[in-house]
């Protein structure tokens, strides 16, 4: 998300930050490039207009123009008002209420909005350890309510029945009732979308929204929507008192134009960001981290809470202990490497949130090192158990036998081969003392040793 838009910051401010004095002509150019990028991001035009004003106005300032590094202020302004436009801090959701919490759900059709209220228990559920149930008010999608029956078993929350001969305002309020006798935290209510906007649908939702008065009401927003998302969520803003709004299908969206706008056109805070098809997809919105990865300085808050949270702490122990032990690091223990970085989102997920990458060559392609990833644990598995554990019998014919049996190449075994010898040294090298440091410092912020696997 935000390709094109973060890659043209970076280059303006690249350039400002090599001036020895400010003007207002090279601000003044340097921002109808900025302005430029945010239109072509899908970003709304009065949001453009607003914040190009608000960071021409704090350049001109005299203390920045007579700054020894003028161009470090620009960038420190440019972050600050990023976190502005998205909404200052992370707005958590409200539920400091007598049980069971109510969120009401709206969206227009198609924008994931059933599939967020699964992730949505899933977050609550997991992180939160509230007891969730989950209701569909939609009658009008084919098989709405069992899509959402199904999310809930998957994600092991309560599901309420409901179905399609039954008027929306009296599912919501049986479903209150019920999850208040089952001793609920949270209930959550899944509206019925729509292609578009239209009167009946605004008047249904706010007979729903009265009847059940929610603590919390989201709008599910496709950010691959660009301005028609925003405009939705004006729409549905006018309409209902909405909390809050959940950005679905970042994953998919280079330009990032949604997320960009829609707190100043709507005056509410983003709460979370779909990143996936999976249940477990979605993360708190950090207006702070998503600037600093717009400007290139990464997200290593949110890296480190991913591999806290998705990382096999046992296996990680296990494999330290091993080391310690001055046991040698095997091509089985590369393999459970690499299925912890698919874990963690692949590399693309894990590139995105490192410092420094805007300064690696632009064929890096994170998909291409994805498939990369499962070539190489294809080619660990065609090896026998001994191959695995001690590498160095692996000779010429045993290269052939383990390139045909996993459809690969003897180039690509030499590659994998020459991969894990320079992983075997790296962890050597942090089993001595002091070797982590030394590790750090040969990583120079970017790159682990040997760099990425293709």
């Amino acid at each position: 998300m935000f390709d094109a838009v973060s890659e043209r910051l970076q280059r303006v401010l690249k350039d400002l930050k090599g001036q020895g004095r400010l003007t207002e002509e090279n601000i003044s150019s340097s921002l109808r490039e900025v302005r430029m990028a945010l239109l072509e991001a899908d970003v709304a035009l009065p949001v453009v207009k607003n914040f190009i004003e608000q960071v021409k106005a704090r350049t001109l300032d005299k203390d920045v123009a007579t700054s020894l590094t003028p161009g470090q202020a620009v960038i420190k302004i440019v972050n600050q008002e990023l976190i502005a436009l998205m909404g200052e801090t992370s707005s958590a959701l409200n539920l400091n209420v007598q049980p069971p919490a109510v969120i009401l759900v709206a969206g227009l059709q198609g924008a994931g909005k059933t599939t967020t209220i699964a992730k949505l228990a899933r977050h609550l559920k997991q992180k939160m350890d509230k007891k969730v149930a989950v209701v569909s008010c939609d009658v009008y999608r084919p098989a709405a309510i069992d899509q959402l029956k199904t999310l809930a078993h998957e994600v092991q929350v309560e599901f309420i029945e409901s179905s399609t001969d039954q008027e929306p305002t009296a599912i919501a309020k049986s479903a209150v009732d019920q999850a208040s006798k089952q001793f609920m935290d949270v209930l959550l209510v899944d509206s019925a979308g729509r292609l578009h906007i239209d009167d009946k649908m605004m008047q249904e939702i706010s007979r729903v929204h009265a009847a059940i008065n929610p603590v919390e009401t989201l709008f599910v927003i496709d950010s691959m929507m660009g301005q028609d998302a925003v405009n939705a969520a004006r729409a549905f803003n006018e309409t209902l008192p909405l909390t809050g709004t959940i950005i679905t299908k970042t994953d998919g969206d280079a330009r990032g134009g949604a997320v960009l706008s829609v707190r100043h056109v709507t005056g509410k805070p983003v709460k979370f960001m779909g990143t996936g098809e999976k249940t477990d997809a979605l993360t708190p919105f950090h207006p702070e981290r998503i600037a600093s990865r717009i400007l290139g300085m990464g997200d290593v808050l949110s890296l480190i809470e991913e591999v806290e949270e998705k990382a096999d702490k046992d296996k990680a122990e296990k494999l330290a202990r091993k080391l310690k032990k001055g046991k040698g690091f095997t091509l089985e223990d590369f393999k459970e490497q690499l299925q912890q970085m698919r874990k963690m989102g692949g590399l693309g997920s894990m590139l995105d949130k490192l410092p420094g990458m805007s300064s690696m060559p632009q064929n890096i392609d994170a998909e291409k090192g994805n498939q990369e990833f499962t070539k190489l644990e294809a080619i660990i598995n065609s090896m026998t158990v001994v191959e695995r554990r001690k590498p160095d019998v692996i000779n010429g014919s045993r290269k052939r036998r383990i390139a045909s049996g996993s459809g690969t190449q003897i180039q690509d075994v030499n590659r994998l081969l020459k991969q894990f010898n320079q992983m075997q040294k790296m962890m050597k090298r942090m089993t001595k003392k002091g070797g982590m440091v030394k590790m750090l410092r040969g990583m120079g912020g970017k790159m682990p040793p040997g760099g990425l696997p293709f």
